[in-house]
């Protein structure tokens, strides 16, 4: 380096750091107190306040009052749970936070970037964000400042320039010495790799429909009941409550909790697996991915590459060549190339020492090589080593020779770079300095998994088609297409379709590789690691980037690899699929749940000519049932074997089915209690017998719904089971002395509700939905029932 300093060293770090803090600005954040004030703000708080203020109204003060606690229970529940969710993302934050190459005690090492003390000597390079404001001491740069000043147009830095924290470097290299940390930057803030953005889900959609589907359903029920009631002469202190409790059970209040909470505990497990979700969106896309479009270094190889063999050309020796090769690398760059050829070099302890280095352009995909002007002393020239074909333009040698030699390599799974001299501006070819990157030993296991979880895999590399190939034939992927660089879309789309691979593909190539999938109605995942596959990533629903990447490629990614391979990828998957069951659960059980409660006061009404369960009750019962619910976040579920796809058609009428058979089930048995119990139609103990019905009925259907085989199949996970076990017991006490206005009810009666709807929710119900997924055997049951519906099952992303 031009720079000759030994960097900071640790006593120095520490008596700065004490004096200018850390390299961090705190992050401004809403008070709490404003989070929990805005749970009261909404379509279903706005609901439960109506009845709260009609109670006392209508002179039901006690009624009024516990409306009103539950308001604040239901708020105080859905505040604590999404708190408990962002303090995963604020941990998952920590663990992203930008590194920096920093000259520290006399040697180069990468840290957080938090931990930058002003006069630190750091190096930054093409994909980087800058860590902090830096002076330039050596190299020239072209910076991005858009997110700092709003400028889409890029700037040209040089030695004596300053470099501000949180840009983004576009091209080349350099080393500078910080000048300001934190809150002294001029722009007073650093880049966060966890973006604020909230980008639009699948779940929103959903949420929406299925509002509108209840909303409808619910609504015609309701209207049916109010008609029925005018003409009966009831009085409307009854009617309008209870209608506005049915018309707020129809809302899925709860699912963005629940989303929150599954997704969080999801994102949780996969940070302790080396997998960090930078957006929890990333569960939803992952669960739907059917086509991975992955990068072979570091990926499918283990991206540890080492010099196989010296190939020197004319009169050169190897020691030479590798000379050559090393004082056109850079060690303060990081480069997997550049390390392999200066570690080959100090193991054949070559006089690097001897060399002084004027000038160095770093590595871009633009040029695909790198450049150094050096002396000694005795003799200056430029040097420099790359790929065959950018090198054969920068010496002017013939490259078919080399060309040859390369293939033959390559067809040993070794990449070649060629090295190349100008003095006096005549040039030099030097030869090949062979790499070996050797597939990693679980990549063909893990492609298998992904072949199994329905997911198509397609190689995507910048080497050529032998070098691909060969590695493509190791880890089970088939043939590489022949190598055509200015494929338009439509050639792209048919290769696509025969191949399980693309070589020598550039950054812009990938990007049309994914628009070329997302056309034909794909949800696409794709890895990559450079400043150039940002725009690539950020296309892909999701974009996933190694852990070899730039700052740029892991702030476009929804997904951070920490581990090399793709057992990170195949996790992310599976959590992705068991957060859609999860939600699925969910989702068909608040439909039954709905079309239950609404079905059954309304038949109900219709046959015994009252309302056999109050308002308050209604609302008890939704509020206990739908935050028990979200312990289905950490239930047992089976993921499955094709990528999942939401259709709320299809969910309306799986819970719609469901539903009307537990409305018929849950008349029978209060038609058999007023017959066979001292329950008369006008017995105030009517209601507590209702209310029982209806409470064990949702708790049993859970327990039936959660598993697509049998019941027994499976156990719930203890929080479920806790939460399920916690509602009946609070139910029981309610019932059993008298809350809420409920009159006490005989301990026969209260047996006959429990045992009545375990009967029907997990002997006959169960049976009916087993039976069903047994005739249809593999095929998916939404599928299944779309098909036979005449829908199309698939719901893609916009």
């Amino acid at each position: 380096m031009l720079d000759n300093s030994e960097g900071l060293l640790s006593w120095q770090v520490e008596n700065l750091r004490r004096s200018s803090g850390w390299n961090e600005v705190a992050e401004a954040k809403r008070h709490w107190a404003l989070d929990l004030l805005l749970r009261f703000w909404g379509a279903s708080a706005w609901m439960i306040e109506a009845i709260v203020v009609l109670s006392f109204v209508l002179g039901r003060v006690t009624d009024a009052w516990i409306a009103l606690a539950l308001l604040v229970l239901n708020a105080m529940i859905g505040f604590w749970q999404e708190r408990r969710a962002e303090k995963v993302v604020d941990l998952l934050k920590q663990r992203l936070q930008v590194q920096a190459r920093a000259l520290r005690d006399r040697k180069w090492q990468t840290l957080p970037a938090r931990e930058l003390v002003p006069q630190d000597i750091v190096h930054v390079r093409m994909g980087d964000f800058v860590p902090a404001d830096l002076q330039i001491l050596d190299g020239e740069v072209r910076i991005d400042q858009s997110q700092l000043t709003g400028e889409s147009a890029e700037a040209g830095k040089v030695a004596g320039d300053t470099v501000y924290s949180g840009s983004l470097v576009r091209l080349g290299a350099c080393t500078g010495k910080v000048t300001a940390t934190g809150a002294s930057t001029y722009f007073g803030r650093t880049i966060q790799l966890v973006q604020a953005a909230k980008p639009k889900l699948h779940l929103d959609d959903i949420a929406g429909k299925l509002t509108r589907w209840l909303f409808l359903a619910v609504g015609l029920a309701v209207a049916a009941a109010v008609i029925m009631a005018v003409l009966r002469g009831s009085g409307w202190a009854q009617i309008l409550p209870l209608s506005l409790v049915l018309l707020m059970s129809a809302m899925p209040v709860a699912l963005p909790v629940m989303f929150s909470v599954s997704t969080a505990v999801g994102a949780s497990a996969l940070s302790k697996k080396g997998v960090l979700v930078t957006r929890l969106s990333a569960a939803e896309d992952a669960a739907m991915m059917n086509v991975l479009c992955v990068d072979k270094t570091g990926t499918l190889t283990q991206n540890r590459l080492a010099v196989a063999r010296l190939v020197p050309a004319n009169d050169i020796t190897e020691e030479d060549l590798l000379l050559y090769a090393a004082l056109a690398s850079n060690e303060a760059d990081q480069d997997a190339i550049d390390n392999a050829v200066l570690k080959a070099a100090g193991e054949h302890h070559l006089a690097m020492a001897d060399w002084k280095r004027d000038n160095y352009v770093p590595f871009s995909p633009q040029v695909r090589r790198t450049e150094a002007v050096v002396n000694n002393g005795n003799q200056k020239f430029m040097v420099s080593k790359g790929a065959i074909a950018a090198i054969a333009q920068w010496s002017g040698m013939d490259a078919a020779a080399a060309r040859k030699q390369a293939d033959e390599l390559a067809k040993q799974g070794l990449r070649s770079i060629a090295v190349a001299r100008k003095d006096d501006n005549k040039a030099e070819y030097l030869g090949i300095v062979a790499l070996a990157d050797p597939s990693r030993p679980d990549s063909r296991s893990l492609i298998k998994r992904l072949h199994e979880l329905g997911i198509r895999v397609v190689m995507l590399t910048g080497d050529g088609r032998p070098v691909a190939q060969a590695i493509a034939t190791q880890v089970g992927l088939k043939e590489i297409a022949p190598e055509t660089p200015d494929a338009d879309k439509d050639m792209l789309t048919d290769l696509l379709s025969r191949y399980d691979g693309l070589a020598r593909v550039y950054p812009e190539t990938k990007f049309n590789v994914i628009g070329a999938f997302q056309s034909q109605g794909h949800i696409v995942g794709m890895t990559g690691d450079g400043v150039n596959d940002a725009p690539s990533l950020k296309e892909a629903e999701v974009g996933i980037a190694v852990n070899t990447a730039t700052d740029a490629a892991k702030a476009a990614a929804s997904v951070v690899l920490t581990t090399e391979g793709l057992s990170g990828i195949v996790d992310v998957v599976e959590n992705g699929r068991a957060v859609y069951q999860r939600l699925l659960t969910w989702v068909i059980n608040k439909i039954s749940r709905t079309t239950l409660k609404a079905g059954f006061v309304v038949a109900a009404y219709f046959i015994v000519g009252r309302f056999v369960i109050t308002a308050l009750a209604i609302l008890l019962l939704t509020l206990m049932t739908d935050f028990a619910k979200i312990a289905l976040a950490t239930d047992h579920v089976r993921i499955s074997r094709a990528p999942d796809s939401w259709n709320v058609g299809a969910l309306a009428l799986v819970g719609g089915v469901l539903g009307f058979l537990m409305v018929v089930e849950a008349v029978g048995l209060l038609l058999f209690g007023i017959h066979f119990l001292p329950l008369a139609p006008q017995s105030p103990h009517l209601q507590t017998y209702s209310f029982f019905i209806l409470m064990f009925m949702g708790i049993f259907s859970i327990l039936s719904i959660r598993e697509r085989k049998r019941f027994w199949s499976s156990t719930p996970s203890l929080w479920l089971f806790l939460a399920l076990a916690g509602e009946a017991i609070l139910g029981l006490v309610i019932g059993r002395d008298g809350w809420v206005g409920l009159p006490t009810l005989p301990f026969n009666a209260i047996a006959l509700a429990f045992l009545g709807a375990a009967f029907f929710a997990l002997l006959i119900n169960d049976y009916i939905k087993y039976a069903l997924l047994n005739r249809i055997g593999n095929m998916h049951l939404l599928q299944w029932i779309t098909a036979h519906a005449g829908w199309d099952w698939k719901m893609h992303k916009n």
